[in-house]
Protein backbone atom coordinates (compact mmCIF):
# COMPACT_ATOMS: atom_id res chain seq x y z
CA UNK A 1 0.00 0.00 0.00
CA UNK A 2 3.11 2.32 0.64
CA UNK A 3 5.96 2.32 -2.01
CA UNK A 4 9.08 3.72 -3.25
CA UNK A 5 9.13 6.60 -5.43
CA UNK A 6 11.55 8.11 -8.20
CA UNK A 7 12.92 10.89 -8.11
CA UNK A 8 12.17 13.28 -11.10
CA UNK A 9 14.61 14.34 -13.52
CA UNK A 10 18.16 16.07 -12.58
CA UNK A 11 17.63 19.29 -11.99
CA UNK A 12 18.62 21.52 -15.32
CA UNK A 13 21.41 22.73 -15.31
CA UNK A 14 23.20 20.20 -14.06
CA UNK A 15 26.76 19.71 -13.75
CA UNK A 16 27.88 17.86 -17.85
CA UNK A 17 27.07 14.84 -18.54
CA UNK A 18 24.55 14.10 -15.34
CA UNK A 19 21.30 14.67 -17.32
CA UNK A 20 22.46 12.00 -20.12
CA UNK A 21 23.44 9.42 -16.89
CA UNK A 22 19.93 10.19 -15.06
CA UNK A 23 18.38 9.39 -17.86
CA UNK A 24 19.91 5.96 -18.64
CA UNK A 25 19.75 5.59 -14.64
CA UNK A 26 15.74 6.21 -14.54
CA UNK A 27 15.18 4.16 -17.79
CA UNK A 28 17.06 1.28 -16.22
CA UNK A 29 14.52 1.23 -13.11
CA UNK A 30 11.70 1.05 -15.24
CA UNK A 31 13.02 -1.70 -16.86
CA UNK A 32 13.62 -3.57 -13.45
CA UNK A 33 17.80 -3.57 -14.22
CA UNK A 34 18.32 -2.57 -10.41
CA UNK A 35 22.10 -3.22 -10.95
CA UNK A 36 22.02 -1.03 -13.83
CA UNK A 37 20.53 1.39 -12.37
CA UNK A 38 22.76 1.40 -9.28
CA UNK A 39 25.77 2.05 -11.55
CA UNK A 40 24.37 4.72 -13.43
CA UNK A 41 23.67 6.86 -9.72
CA UNK A 42 26.90 6.04 -8.72
CA UNK A 43 28.67 7.21 -11.08
CA UNK A 44 26.36 10.74 -11.04
CA UNK A 45 27.23 10.45 -7.13
CA UNK A 46 31.33 10.82 -8.07
CA UNK A 47 30.05 13.94 -10.52
CA UNK A 48 27.19 15.88 -7.97
CA UNK A 49 27.36 14.42 -4.68
CA UNK A 50 25.23 16.68 -3.67
CA UNK A 51 22.18 15.85 -5.88
CA UNK A 52 19.32 14.75 -3.89
CA UNK A 53 17.71 13.19 -6.61
CA UNK A 54 21.01 10.75 -7.62
CA UNK A 55 20.68 9.36 -3.68
CA UNK A 56 17.01 8.91 -3.69
CA UNK A 57 17.05 7.09 -7.15
CA UNK A 58 20.06 5.28 -5.88
CA UNK A 59 17.92 4.26 -2.17
CA UNK A 60 15.60 3.17 -4.62
CA UNK A 61 17.78 0.94 -6.87
CA UNK A 62 19.51 -0.79 -3.51
CA UNK A 63 16.13 -0.97 -2.29
CA UNK A 64 14.86 -2.95 -4.81
CA UNK A 65 17.69 -5.32 -4.73
CA UNK A 66 17.09 -5.71 -1.25
CA UNK A 67 19.53 -3.81 0.17
CA UNK A 68 17.67 -1.78 3.21
CA UNK A 69 20.42 -0.33 4.98
CA UNK A 70 21.76 0.99 2.37
CA UNK A 71 19.07 1.79 0.92
CA UNK A 72 18.18 4.17 3.93
CA UNK A 73 21.53 5.80 4.13
CA UNK A 74 20.77 7.03 0.13
CA UNK A 75 17.25 8.72 1.77
CA UNK A 76 18.70 10.25 4.68
CA UNK A 77 21.39 11.53 2.88
CA UNK A 78 18.59 13.09 0.23
CA UNK A 79 17.24 14.43 3.36
CA UNK A 80 20.55 16.19 4.74
CA UNK A 81 20.52 18.30 1.66
CA UNK A 82 18.70 21.30 0.82
CA UNK A 83 16.21 21.72 -0.15
CA UNK A 84 15.07 18.39 1.25
CA UNK A 85 12.81 16.49 -1.48
CA UNK A 86 9.27 15.18 -0.89
CA UNK A 87 10.59 11.61 -3.02
CA UNK A 88 13.35 11.17 0.24
CA UNK A 89 10.27 11.91 2.77
CA UNK A 90 8.22 9.34 1.26
CA UNK A 91 10.57 6.80 0.48
CA UNK A 92 11.80 6.66 3.98
CA UNK A 93 8.48 6.98 5.17
CA UNK A 94 7.55 3.81 3.14
CA UNK A 95 10.72 1.72 4.32
CA UNK A 96 10.34 2.52 7.99
CA UNK A 97 6.38 1.03 8.03
CA UNK A 98 7.66 -1.79 5.92
CA UNK A 99 10.08 -2.60 8.58
CA UNK A 100 7.31 -1.59 11.08
CA UNK A 101 9.70 1.35 12.82
CA UNK A 102 6.87 2.96 13.12
CA UNK A 103 8.05 5.37 16.25
CA UNK A 104 10.63 6.63 13.43
CA UNK A 105 7.97 6.80 11.25
CA UNK A 106 5.29 8.92 12.48
CA UNK A 107 6.94 12.26 13.48
CA UNK A 108 8.92 11.65 9.77
CA UNK A 109 5.22 11.79 7.82
CA UNK A 110 4.89 14.79 10.56
CA UNK A 111 7.88 16.68 9.87
CA UNK A 112 7.62 16.29 6.09
CA UNK A 113 3.31 17.20 5.90
CA UNK A 114 4.73 20.74 7.98
CA UNK A 115 6.88 21.48 4.27
CA UNK A 116 4.26 19.61 1.88
CA UNK A 117 0.94 20.15 3.37
CA UNK A 118 -0.46 19.88 -0.29
CA UNK A 119 0.95 16.38 -0.98
CA UNK A 120 -1.73 13.62 -1.59
CA UNK A 121 0.73 11.26 -1.44
CA UNK A 122 2.04 11.93 1.99
CA UNK A 123 -1.36 11.93 3.10
CA UNK A 124 -2.33 8.40 1.55
CA UNK A 125 1.08 6.67 3.33
CA UNK A 126 0.42 8.50 6.93
CA UNK A 127 -3.13 7.30 6.09
CA UNK A 128 -1.59 3.31 5.70
CA UNK A 129 0.81 4.15 8.82
CA UNK A 130 -2.53 4.95 10.46
CA UNK A 131 -4.03 1.74 9.65
CA UNK A 132 -0.90 -0.37 10.42
CA UNK A 133 -1.15 0.84 13.90
CA UNK A 134 -5.34 -0.14 14.02
CA UNK A 135 -5.97 3.69 13.98
CA UNK A 136 -8.68 3.33 11.65
CA UNK A 137 -10.61 6.59 11.94
CA UNK A 138 -7.69 8.58 11.75
CA UNK A 139 -6.68 6.32 8.64
CA UNK A 140 -9.65 7.09 6.78
CA UNK A 141 -9.42 10.76 7.89
CA UNK A 142 -5.81 11.25 6.26
CA UNK A 143 -6.95 9.05 2.89
CA UNK A 144 -10.17 11.52 2.52
CA UNK A 145 -7.52 14.63 2.76
CA UNK A 146 -5.46 13.03 0.80
CA UNK A 147 -8.48 12.60 -1.98
CA UNK A 148 -9.41 16.37 -1.14
CA UNK A 149 -5.88 17.58 -2.49
CA UNK A 150 -6.26 14.99 -5.78
CA UNK A 151 -9.47 13.44 -6.77
CA UNK A 152 -7.43 11.64 -9.28
CA UNK A 153 -4.86 9.74 -7.15
CA UNK A 154 -5.36 6.43 -7.53
CA UNK A 155 -3.05 5.37 -4.20
CA UNK A 156 -4.96 7.14 -1.68
CA UNK A 157 -8.44 5.49 -2.82
CA UNK A 158 -7.02 1.80 -2.79
CA UNK A 159 -5.93 2.53 0.51
CA UNK A 160 -9.52 3.68 1.29
CA UNK A 161 -10.86 0.78 -0.24
CA UNK A 162 -9.41 -1.21 2.25
CA UNK A 163 -10.32 0.19 5.05
CA UNK A 164 -13.77 0.61 4.18
CA UNK A 165 -14.43 -3.52 3.07
CA UNK A 166 -12.00 -4.43 6.31
CA UNK A 167 -15.25 -2.54 8.26
CA UNK A 168 -18.15 -4.03 5.88
CA UNK A 169 -18.86 -0.84 4.02
CA UNK A 170 -19.00 -2.23 1.29
CA UNK A 171 -21.44 -0.16 -1.06
CA UNK A 172 -18.42 2.64 -0.96
CA UNK A 173 -15.75 0.03 -0.80
CA UNK A 174 -16.28 -1.92 -4.34
CA UNK A 175 -15.88 1.66 -6.17
CA UNK A 176 -12.69 2.62 -4.36
CA UNK A 177 -11.31 -0.80 -5.25
CA UNK A 178 -11.53 0.09 -8.67
CA UNK A 179 -8.54 2.29 -8.38
CA UNK A 180 -6.16 -0.95 -8.03
CA UNK A 181 -3.91 -1.42 -11.20
CA UNK A 182 -3.39 -5.12 -11.31
CA UNK A 183 -3.57 -6.98 -14.37
CA UNK A 184 -4.92 -4.15 -16.39
CA UNK A 185 -1.79 -4.99 -19.12
CA UNK A 186 -3.20 -8.70 -19.55
CA UNK A 187 -6.51 -6.83 -20.77
CA UNK A 188 -5.91 -4.38 -22.49
CA UNK A 189 -4.84 -6.37 -25.55
CA UNK A 190 -8.56 -8.28 -25.51
CA UNK A 191 -10.57 -6.73 -28.25
CA UNK A 192 -13.91 -5.24 -26.80
CA UNK A 193 -15.33 -2.76 -23.98
CA UNK A 194 -14.31 -3.65 -20.76
CA UNK A 195 -17.61 -4.48 -18.24
CA UNK A 196 -18.94 -1.90 -16.06
CA UNK A 197 -22.34 -3.67 -14.91
CA UNK A 198 -24.30 -2.92 -18.45
CA UNK A 199 -27.39 -5.76 -19.26
CA UNK A 200 -26.05 -8.82 -20.69
CA UNK A 201 -28.80 -9.82 -22.47
CA UNK A 202 -27.04 -13.24 -24.00
CA UNK A 203 -23.58 -11.82 -24.53
CA UNK A 204 -20.23 -13.31 -23.91
CA UNK A 205 -18.15 -12.06 -21.02
CA UNK A 206 -14.00 -13.02 -20.25
CA UNK A 207 -13.06 -12.99 -16.57
CA UNK A 208 -9.36 -12.35 -16.37
CA UNK A 209 -7.27 -13.35 -14.49
CA UNK A 210 -6.09 -10.90 -11.33
CA UNK A 211 -4.14 -11.36 -7.89
CA UNK A 212 -3.51 -15.00 -6.29
CA UNK A 213 -4.83 -17.90 -6.68
CA UNK A 214 -7.27 -17.59 -3.21
CA UNK A 215 -8.48 -14.13 -5.34
CA UNK A 216 -9.54 -16.41 -7.87
CA UNK A 217 -10.87 -19.23 -6.00
CA UNK A 218 -13.07 -16.55 -3.64
CA UNK A 219 -14.09 -14.53 -7.20
CA UNK A 220 -14.96 -17.56 -9.12
CA UNK A 221 -18.49 -18.34 -7.84
CA UNK A 222 -19.92 -15.22 -9.85
CA UNK A 223 -19.48 -16.91 -13.00
CA UNK A 224 -22.80 -18.77 -12.07
CA UNK A 225 -24.20 -14.93 -10.91
CA UNK A 226 -23.35 -13.41 -14.17
CA UNK A 227 -25.03 -16.53 -15.48
CA UNK A 228 -28.08 -15.66 -13.41
CA UNK A 229 -27.90 -11.73 -14.91
CA UNK A 230 -28.33 -12.91 -18.65
CA UNK A 231 -24.86 -13.87 -19.80
CA UNK A 232 -24.55 -16.13 -22.94
CA UNK A 233 -21.41 -17.33 -22.56
CA UNK A 234 -18.42 -17.17 -20.07
CA UNK A 235 -14.66 -16.99 -20.02
CA UNK A 236 -12.52 -17.05 -17.25
CA UNK A 237 -8.31 -16.47 -17.47
CA UNK A 238 -6.89 -18.16 -14.74
CA UNK A 239 -3.45 -19.48 -13.22
CA UNK A 240 -2.01 -22.72 -15.29
CA UNK A 241 -3.01 -24.79 -11.76
CA UNK A 242 -6.14 -23.75 -11.25
CA UNK A 243 -7.77 -24.36 -14.81
CA UNK A 244 -8.83 -28.21 -13.98
CA UNK A 245 -10.18 -27.04 -10.94
CA UNK A 246 -12.11 -24.65 -12.68
CA UNK A 247 -13.60 -26.50 -15.33
CA UNK A 248 -16.12 -27.86 -12.46
CA UNK A 249 -17.09 -24.08 -11.75
CA UNK A 250 -20.95 -23.65 -12.51
CA UNK A 251 -21.73 -21.24 -14.70
CA UNK A 252 -17.65 -21.31 -16.90
CA UNK A 253 -18.29 -22.15 -20.36
CA UNK A 254 -14.36 -22.48 -20.71
CA UNK A 255 -11.15 -22.36 -18.98
CA UNK A 256 -7.99 -20.41 -20.47
CA UNK A 257 -4.73 -20.81 -18.85
CA UNK A 258 -2.43 -17.96 -18.42
CA UNK A 259 -0.15 -18.18 -21.48
CA UNK A 260 -2.64 -19.57 -23.55
CA UNK A 261 -4.28 -18.32 -26.71
CA UNK A 262 -7.37 -16.65 -25.72
CA UNK A 263 -10.11 -17.55 -28.30
CA UNK A 264 -12.95 -14.48 -29.34
CA UNK A 265 -15.01 -13.00 -29.86
CA UNK A 266 -16.13 -11.36 -26.26
CA UNK A 267 -18.53 -8.75 -26.10
CA UNK A 268 -17.15 -7.66 -22.52
CA UNK A 269 -14.43 -8.55 -20.24
CA UNK A 270 -13.78 -7.96 -16.67
CA UNK A 271 -11.31 -8.51 -13.43
CA UNK A 272 -12.76 -11.02 -10.88
CA UNK A 273 -12.69 -8.20 -8.28
CA UNK A 274 -14.49 -6.10 -9.91
CA UNK A 275 -17.48 -8.50 -9.93
CA UNK A 276 -18.72 -7.64 -6.68
CA UNK A 277 -19.20 -4.26 -7.57
CA UNK A 278 -21.18 -4.53 -10.19
CA UNK A 279 -23.72 -7.48 -9.25
CA UNK A 280 -24.61 -4.89 -6.29
CA UNK A 281 -22.80 -7.24 -3.27
CA UNK A 282 -23.27 -6.40 0.14
CA UNK A 283 -22.89 -7.73 3.42
CA UNK A 284 -25.86 -9.83 3.54
CA UNK A 285 -26.06 -10.40 -0.46
CA UNK A 286 -22.91 -12.17 -0.52
CA UNK A 287 -23.55 -14.83 -3.39
CA UNK A 288 -22.47 -17.87 -1.20
CA UNK A 289 -23.32 -21.39 -3.38
CA UNK A 290 -21.60 -23.73 -1.26
CA UNK A 291 -20.27 -25.91 -2.34
CA UNK A 292 -19.35 -24.62 -5.98
CA UNK A 293 -15.89 -25.85 -7.02
CA UNK A 294 -15.99 -30.07 -6.21
CA UNK A 295 -13.38 -32.77 -6.98
CA UNK A 296 -13.53 -35.48 -8.98
CA UNK A 297 -15.19 -38.93 -7.69
CA UNK A 298 -11.96 -40.73 -9.46
CA UNK A 299 -9.69 -38.35 -7.74
CA UNK A 300 -10.98 -38.41 -4.45
CA UNK A 301 -11.67 -42.13 -4.45
CA UNK A 302 -7.56 -42.19 -5.37
CA UNK A 303 -7.17 -39.83 -2.14
CA UNK A 304 -9.02 -42.30 -0.31
CA UNK A 305 -6.76 -44.99 -0.84
CA UNK A 306 -3.65 -43.06 -0.53
CA UNK A 307 -4.19 -41.52 2.99
CA UNK A 308 -2.95 -43.58 5.69
CA UNK A 309 -6.19 -44.85 7.88
CA UNK A 310 -7.64 -44.36 10.90
CA UNK A 311 -7.98 -41.33 13.10
CA UNK A 312 -9.32 -37.91 12.11
CA UNK A 313 -7.91 -36.59 9.50
CA UNK A 314 -6.64 -32.52 9.76
CA UNK A 315 -4.94 -30.86 6.47
CA UNK A 316 -2.60 -28.25 7.44
CA UNK A 317 -1.27 -25.64 5.64
CA UNK A 318 0.92 -23.12 7.32
CA UNK A 319 3.05 -21.05 4.99
CA UNK A 320 1.92 -19.44 1.73
CA UNK A 321 3.36 -18.28 -1.27
CA UNK A 322 6.94 -16.11 0.06
CA UNK A 323 6.68 -13.91 -2.75
CA UNK A 324 3.18 -12.71 -1.37
CA UNK A 325 3.94 -8.87 0.80
CA UNK A 326 2.91 -9.54 4.43
CA UNK A 327 3.79 -13.16 3.88
CA UNK A 328 6.09 -13.08 7.08
CA UNK A 329 3.06 -12.56 9.14
CA UNK A 330 0.87 -14.75 7.96
CA UNK A 331 2.59 -17.63 7.82
CA UNK A 332 4.04 -19.45 10.53
CA UNK A 333 7.69 -19.75 11.69
CA UNK A 334 7.68 -23.24 12.15
CA UNK A 335 6.25 -26.54 12.61
CA UNK A 336 7.45 -26.63 16.26
CA UNK A 337 4.95 -24.11 17.38
CA UNK A 338 2.19 -26.73 16.67
CA UNK A 339 3.25 -29.09 19.58
CA UNK A 340 0.38 -28.44 21.52
CA UNK A 341 -1.74 -29.81 18.26
CA UNK A 342 0.25 -32.91 18.62
CA UNK A 343 -0.72 -34.01 21.80
CA UNK A 344 -3.98 -34.02 20.91
CA UNK A 345 -5.17 -37.43 20.83
CA UNK A 346 -7.05 -39.16 17.97
CA UNK A 347 -5.87 -36.61 14.86
CA UNK A 348 -3.36 -37.54 12.67
CA UNK A 349 -2.17 -34.52 10.33
CA UNK A 350 -1.98 -34.43 7.02
CA UNK A 351 0.32 -31.60 5.00
CA UNK A 352 -1.40 -29.57 2.36
CA UNK A 353 1.98 -27.93 1.39
CA UNK A 354 3.33 -28.40 -1.92
CA UNK A 355 6.56 -29.56 -0.62
CA UNK A 356 8.25 -30.27 2.90
CA UNK A 357 11.53 -28.65 3.88
CA UNK A 358 14.67 -30.53 5.46
CA UNK A 359 13.99 -28.71 8.54
CA UNK A 360 10.33 -28.94 8.45
CA UNK A 361 11.18 -32.52 7.48
CA UNK A 362 13.08 -33.04 10.99
CA UNK A 363 10.63 -31.42 12.87
CA UNK A 364 7.84 -34.00 11.39
CA UNK A 365 10.10 -36.93 12.60
CA UNK A 366 10.51 -35.43 15.86
CA UNK A 367 6.71 -36.23 16.70
CA UNK A 368 3.89 -34.44 14.60
CA UNK A 369 3.11 -37.33 12.61
CA UNK A 370 2.65 -35.54 9.64
CA UNK A 371 1.61 -37.21 6.23
CA UNK A 372 3.09 -35.59 3.11
CA UNK A 373 0.84 -35.36 0.49
CA UNK A 374 3.08 -33.44 -1.76
CA UNK A 375 4.09 -36.38 -4.25
CA UNK A 376 0.81 -36.80 -5.44
CA UNK A 377 -0.12 -33.01 -5.63
CA UNK A 378 0.24 -31.60 -9.23
CA UNK A 379 -2.49 -28.96 -8.93
CA UNK A 380 -5.53 -27.80 -7.28
CA UNK A 381 -7.97 -30.54 -8.52
CA UNK A 382 -5.38 -33.31 -6.83
CA UNK A 383 -5.42 -30.22 -3.52
CA UNK A 384 -9.41 -30.25 -3.65
CA UNK A 385 -9.61 -34.15 -3.96
CA UNK A 386 -7.25 -34.23 -1.23
CA UNK A 387 -9.62 -32.03 0.92
CA UNK A 388 -12.25 -34.49 0.17
CA UNK A 389 -11.06 -36.89 2.22
CA UNK A 390 -10.58 -34.78 4.95
CA UNK A 391 -12.54 -34.24 8.10
CA UNK A 392 -11.33 -30.61 9.09
CA UNK A 393 -8.34 -28.05 7.17
CA UNK A 394 -6.64 -25.81 9.25
CA UNK A 395 -4.69 -22.98 7.34
CA UNK A 396 -3.33 -19.56 7.23
CA UNK A 397 -4.07 -16.66 5.66
CA UNK A 398 -3.63 -18.83 1.84
CA UNK A 399 -5.09 -20.46 -1.23
CA UNK A 400 -5.76 -23.34 0.63
CA UNK A 401 -8.49 -21.69 2.91
CA UNK A 402 -10.43 -20.60 0.47
CA UNK A 403 -10.52 -23.99 -1.96
CA UNK A 404 -11.72 -25.56 1.45
CA UNK A 405 -14.20 -22.88 2.16
CA UNK A 406 -15.02 -22.92 -2.12
CA UNK A 407 -15.21 -26.87 -1.11
CA UNK A 408 -17.63 -26.44 1.68
CA UNK A 409 -14.74 -28.52 4.00
CA UNK A 410 -15.06 -27.50 7.26
CA UNK A 411 -11.91 -25.21 7.85
CA UNK A 412 -10.34 -22.85 10.86
CA UNK A 413 -8.27 -20.23 9.38
CA UNK A 414 -5.45 -18.20 11.67
CA UNK A 415 -5.70 -14.71 10.85
CA UNK A 416 -2.28 -12.05 11.62
CA UNK A 417 -2.89 -9.20 13.82
CA UNK A 418 -0.91 -6.98 11.27
CA UNK A 419 -2.23 -6.05 8.05
CA UNK A 420 -5.42 -8.90 8.32
CA UNK A 421 -6.55 -8.99 4.85
CA UNK A 422 -9.78 -6.93 4.02
CA UNK A 423 -11.79 -10.32 3.01
CA UNK A 424 -12.03 -11.21 6.40
CA UNK A 425 -13.43 -8.01 7.85
CA UNK A 426 -13.09 -7.06 11.05
CA UNK A 427 -13.59 -8.71 14.81
CA UNK A 428 -15.45 -11.60 13.08
CA UNK A 429 -14.98 -15.14 14.08
CA UNK A 430 -16.70 -16.45 10.97
CA UNK A 431 -16.68 -15.69 7.18
CA UNK A 432 -19.99 -14.75 5.02
CA UNK A 433 -18.23 -15.72 2.28
CA UNK A 434 -18.20 -19.34 3.35
CA UNK A 435 -20.65 -19.29 5.71
CA UNK A 436 -21.43 -22.57 8.19
CA UNK A 437 -17.96 -23.83 7.43
CA UNK A 438 -15.49 -21.62 8.54
CA UNK A 439 -13.92 -20.20 11.47
CA UNK A 440 -11.48 -17.30 12.24
CA UNK A 441 -9.08 -17.68 14.67
CA UNK A 442 -7.09 -14.24 15.01
CA UNK A 443 -3.73 -13.12 17.07
CA UNK A 444 -4.80 -10.93 19.70
CA UNK A 445 -3.31 -7.03 19.97
CA UNK A 446 0.11 -8.36 19.98
CA UNK A 447 1.76 -10.52 17.09
CA UNK A 448 2.43 -13.81 18.29
CA UNK A 449 1.15 -17.19 17.42
CA UNK A 450 1.26 -19.00 20.44
CA UNK A 451 -1.99 -17.58 21.94
CA UNK A 452 -3.61 -19.09 18.34
CA UNK A 453 -1.88 -21.77 18.73
CA UNK A 454 -3.21 -22.55 22.14
CA UNK A 455 -6.83 -21.49 21.59
CA UNK A 456 -6.96 -23.79 18.79
CA UNK A 457 -5.47 -26.59 20.48
CA UNK A 458 -8.96 -26.69 22.87
CA UNK A 459 -10.87 -25.90 19.79
CA UNK A 460 -9.10 -29.38 18.92
CA UNK A 461 -9.96 -30.95 21.98
CA UNK A 462 -13.50 -29.99 21.91
CA UNK A 463 -13.49 -31.15 18.27
CA UNK A 464 -12.54 -34.66 19.15
CA UNK A 465 -14.86 -34.96 22.06
CA UNK A 466 -17.94 -33.88 20.04
CA UNK A 467 -16.97 -35.77 17.06
CA UNK A 468 -18.28 -39.22 15.64
CA UNK A 469 -17.73 -41.34 13.30
CA UNK A 470 -19.98 -42.23 10.42
CA UNK A 471 -20.20 -45.55 10.60
CA UNK A 472 -22.29 -48.19 7.61
CA UNK A 473 -25.11 -49.99 8.68
CA UNK A 474 -23.81 -53.31 9.52
CA UNK A 475 -24.76 -56.36 7.44
CA UNK A 476 -27.62 -58.60 7.79
CA UNK A 477 -27.04 -61.56 9.13
CA UNK A 478 -27.88 -64.45 7.54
Amino acid sequence: MNGTHRAKPAPSPAPRGVEALFREGSRRLEVLDFAGAEGAFRRILQIAPELAEAHVNLGVALEKMGALPAAEACYRRALSLTPPGLQAHLNLGALLVNQKRFAEAVPLYDGALALFPASAALWSNLGMLRACLQDEAEAERCCRKALALDPSYAKARFNLSYLLLRQGRLEEGWPALEARAWNLDLLARIPGPRWRGEPLDGRALLIGCEGGYGDMIQFGRYASVLKGMGAGRIGMVCHPALKKLFETLPGVDGVIALGEAIPGPWDFWTLPQSLPLHCGTRLDTIPAPIPYLRATPEAVQQWGSRLPPGGIRVGLAWRGNPRFENDADRSLPGLDLLAPWAAVEGLRFISLQQDLGGAEAAQRQKGLELFDSSPWITDFSDTAALMSQLDLVISVDTAAAHLAGALGRPCWVLLPHYKTDWRWFKDREDSPWYPGSMRLFRQPDTERWEPVIEAVAAALRGYVRSYSIPRLPAAPQG
